[in-house]
């Protein structure tokens, strides 16, 4: 096991809880939390698919840092982020002091260390040495995964989007957040669709970094993924080739189709199938699920009609019209 990959156990069904083995409990005196304990199958569970009541959707208008902070602590099992990948760029060179977090720090409770022991901080300030543009970013997104670490439950699952210019920085702030031995993978969307370059590889994936709050206690279900087909079928039992296989860390998807249902006309707004796997494979029916850069509100809608509740936060006075306009029974509270 190394550290960036951890490896909690899984049943025969696929679901993962990496928890300690639990001692035999009759089937007539379980509780909830021994049911959650087990490496359940999703066909002795009430399937995320299968949910009769869309889950609670609450849409908070307002900045997405002030309202992190006016939310519990550990009482979302799945976060989503999208932040925009260039926010906070600016041409002026900047001084920025590094030092190494001390034992006394406010945020040294919460705020773990990663990058050969060091603080972000310290992180930050050797990086500006090759990029000093890494500077305004992190300003902007740091606390944000910070807040995001915060408010995970302990088994909970945080999904970061990014493309090419912004991952590998993130990932360096996500290490020195959550701690190295917490990231689980580096998911890569890709996708045929728009202008190529003749002048280089054309550039046709998003990045999508996985870390989990505790890696020998996070929730993840396999089995609850919809399948995708074999490429090639022939080479399997017609039995697989009919289910079709469980999908890899790389994930072919188109874009949201110009037209159709899903299609709002907000500009940044991402498939229902990316956000489908997401949903199904790192949370349950029931369970809470937060997206602070909200957008056209595709992580409510998906997490909605799974059976679970969400919360999404945006400032933007469009998408939160967007957003009601897509999900009727979504509460609107200002910040």
């Amino acid at each position: 096991m190394t550290p960036e990959s951890p490896e909690p156990r899984a049943g025969g069904s696929g679901a993962v809880t990496a928890r300690q083995p639990r001692e035999t409990v009759p089937a007539a005196e379980e509780s909830a939390d021994s049911v959650r304990a087990k490496h359940i199958s999703p066909r002795e569970a009430p399937r995320a698919d299968e949910a009769t009541t869309p889950g609670a959707v609450e849409i908070i208008e307002g900045d997405n840092l002030e309202a992190a902070a006016s939310l519990a602590s550990g009482s979302f099992t799945l976060v989503y982020l999208d932040p925009p990948f260039n926010t906070g760029r600016t041409q002026e060179r900047q001084v920025v002091t590094a030092r190494r977090s001390g034992a006394d720090d406010e945020t040294a409770g919460e705020v773990r260390h990663g990058f050969h022991g060091h603080a972000y901080e310290r992180v930050r300030g050797m990086l500006r040495t090759y990029d000093d543009r890494f500077d305004d970013y992190g300003e902007f997104l740091m606390p944000r995964l910070e807040e995001a670490w915060r408010l995970l439950a302990d088994d909970g699952t945080l999904y970061l989007h990014l493309d090419y210019r912004e991952a590998h920085y993130a990932k360096v702030m996500m290490d020195a957040v959550f701690g190295r031995e917490s990231f689980l993978n580096e998911l890569i969307w890709a996708y045929d669709y728009g202008a190529k370059s003749r002048s280089r590889w054309p550039t046709k994936h998003d990045t999508i970094l996985v870390y989990v709050k505790n890696p020998r206690e996070y929730f993840f279900d396999s089995e609850a993924v919809d399948r995708e087909p074999y490429m090639a079928p022939g080479l399997v039992t017609p039995e697989k080739a009919a289910r079709g296989k469980l999908p890899t860390d790389v994930w072919w998807h188109t874009i949201v189709p110009t037209s159709g249902r899903e299609k709002t006309g907000y500009p940044t707004q991402k498939p229902e199938g990316i956000l489908r796997r997401i949903v199904q494979a790192s949370s349950r029916p029931g369970d809470r699920v937060l997206d602070l850069f909200a957008g056209s509100g595709t992580t409510g809608a998906v997490a909605s009609a799974l059976g679970r509740d969400a919360v999404l936060v945006d400032s933007s006075p469009e998408a939160v019209r967007v957003m009601r306009a897509r999900m009727p029974h979504a509460r609107v509270r200002p910040l």
